[in-house]
């Protein structure tokens, strides 16, 4: 079991500064996971986040423990679950109806670029597509909704670590956590 915050340092802290200090875990510390390991495609598999999924259930279904949803955040920058990690559908809709007075209003328009990577670009992948003016030759509106969907998607697609290099990816954390 690892987990995340037993890892770290203890450190001496007056919580409420009036000279009654305690041991507490060094939470300023931080360890980010080398671009190396992130972007080796042999380390890692593909994941498609379900509705309503966390990393806490993401852990547990790749390595039968949920305290290992710290590696789950790790390998993809996930900082902040409630703004880094894909929405359920319902919290999706409740978030579209506080942020738009018109869900189906246009965004922005774009077209299809006419050099550079559009070799795979599959129906979820629009890097083939730029910003451009509504008068520009090609262009098509994309609504709000469609944006935050686009947004939405990408989010579901995070990289899993190996279940076979997850003792290794952990005990680097902890050497490294501790220095």
């Amino acid at each position: 079991m690892a987990r995340y915050f037993e890892q770290f340092p203890l450190m001496v802290y007056d919580i409420k500064a009036n000279n009654h200090y305690k041991l507490v875990p060094d939470i300023f510390r931080r360890v980010k996971a080398k671009n190396k390991i992130k972007n080796n495609i042999t380390l890692l598999d593909s994941y498609d986040v379900a509705d309503g999924e966390k990393p806490e259930h993401v852990a547990y279904k790749i390595y039968g423990d949920t305290d290992f949803f710290w590696v789950v955040c790790m390998i993809n920058n996930i900082e902040n679950v409630y703004y880094d990690w894909p929405l359920s559908n319902l919290q999706f809709e409740n978030y579209i109806k506080d942020k738009y007075d018109d869900p189906n209003g246009i965004h922005h328009w774009e077209r299809t670029q006419s050099s550079g990577p559009q070799i795979g670009a599959g129906p979820e992948d629009y890097s083939h597509k730029i910003e451009c003016n509504s008068t520009d030759a090609g262009a098509g509106a994309v609504s709000n909704y469609e944006y935050e969907v686009r947004k939405q998607d990408k989010k579901r697609q995070i990289k899993i670590l190996e279940p076979k290099y997850l003792d290794v990816f952990v005990r680097e954390f902890k050497q490294l956590i501790k220095q």
